[in-house]
């Protein structure tokens, strides 16, 4: 695995360090490190970010790490491995800045399923936007809405892919929507990916929950 280019956008210290903790609790601590070493990121061994939210954390990391759990654990162990780290980063920490978004209040407890989602999506949204260089949108349709991340830090600098890789963002995308809905899944597929050459990485939300 070559070393990508580091990019001069970043993540908030502390996302990285929720999704490393996450990792580790699913896959333990020598699986990380061999996740980490084959990143070329050997620094991070015993030595997570600190956890403030200074920009310092690397898109071209971020995606490093990505990339050795496909390359560690093929295509659909990573996925699989990549979508749970997703979650559990929401899971474990991501759920405070919904809180910020007011999502947690009573008030938005008591909307109809819909409402929340029209609430809850943005605000998700605009949340990446203000703390990271992750610049994301939202959009609603008839029967979806559409999450855009405009500059992903799961797939910076990768090309030539023949399906969307960006599994972390899908598994966090699943439990914010868990999260914002009170308990309910719902269908979250990528349709566009940078890594396949399209501009932004898109991700279809089916407005009906699953279960």
């Amino acid at each position: 695995m070559e070393p990508i280019p580091k990019s001069g956008y970043y993540y908030p210290n502390r996302f990285a360090l929720i999704t490393l903790n996450a990792l580790e609790e699913v896959m333990g601590k020598n699986g990380l490190n061999a996740i980490l070493n084959l990143a070329h990121l050997p620094h991070l061994i015993d030595n997570y970010p600190p956890a403030n939210l200074e920009r310092a954390f690397d898109f071209a990391d971020y995606t490093a790490v990505n990339m050795a759990l496909e390359e560690m654990y093929g295509p659909r162990g990573g996925r699989g491995l990549a979508l749970r780290a997703g979650r559990a980063t929401f899971a474990d920490g991501l759920r405070n800045f919904g809180a910020m978004a007011g999502a947690g209040d009573l008030a938005f407890k008591v909307l109809p399923l819909q409402a929340k989602l029209r609430i809850g999506i943005p605000a998700m949204a605009k949340i990446f936007t203000q703390v990271s260089d992750q610049h994301s949108t939202a959009k609603e349709q008839e029967h979806e809405f559409i999450y855009t991340i405009h500059r992903s830090p799961i797939c910076w600098g990768r090309s030539g892919e023949e399906k969307p890789v960006c599994f972390i963002a899908v598994g966090l995308l699943q439990e914010a929507l868990k999260w914002v809905s009170g308990g309910s899944e719902f269908r979250v597929q990528e349709s566009e990916c940078m890594a396949m050459g399209a501009e932004s990485c898109q991700f279809v939300i089916q407005k009906e929950p699953i279960s």
